[in-house]
Parts: C-alpha cells; structure tokens; sequence
C-alpha cells in the first residue's frame, strides 16, 4: 500500500494526468482510481486543469518513504552479514 502511494506521489511530483500515473505507477484503473483517491483524501495531491499535482504533505511523505526504504535496506544489509555469520559458525561447529 505505501509503495504503491508512493508510486502514484512520484509520478504527479511532477504533475501528470490519470493515464500518465497509471501507466508509470503500473496500476490497473481500478487500483488507480483507489488509491488515487486515498491520496487526495491524505491531501497529498489535488487536481487542477486535468492534472494531479503535489502537494506539501506529499512531497513530505514521499521525503519519509525515502527515509524508510533506506532504513530497510541497510536493516536488510545487516541481517543478510547476521545470518552469514551464523552460518559460518554453524560450519566451525559440524568440523
């Protein structure tokens, strides 16, 4: 759910139309038109001569889906080295 609205949020950061959000975002027109309309309802974007555009609060929430995918990639970095680790002692143990 949070990618897919940060999906729609990058894609009208730079104002774009439904069409242009959907094929980028690559949403069917259903799951468009859902999550489209949670993110004007969050006041993330709104809707003026035919485009959606950004608004502050998007812009901020895309700033900490950004923050939050860094902080899952080094968390995952730091499991897979934790678990190679407890892999290479399994190994010293079964000599």
């Amino acid at each position: 759910r949070l990618e897919i609205i940060a999906d729609i949020l990058f894609v009208a950061s730079k104002g774009a139309r439904k069409t242009r959000i959907m094929r980028q975002a690559r949403l069917s027109y259903t799951l468009l038109c859902r999550y489209l309309a949670e993110a004007v309802k969050a006041d993330f974007v709104y809707y003026e001569n035919r485009n959606y555009i950004l608004t502050g609060r998007g812009e901020k929430f895309l700033d900490k889906f950004n923050e939050y995918i860094e902080h899952c990639e080094h968390l995952n970095d730091h499991l897979n080295k934790v678990s190679s680790e407890r892999m290479e002692l399994e190994k010293m143990c079964s000599i």
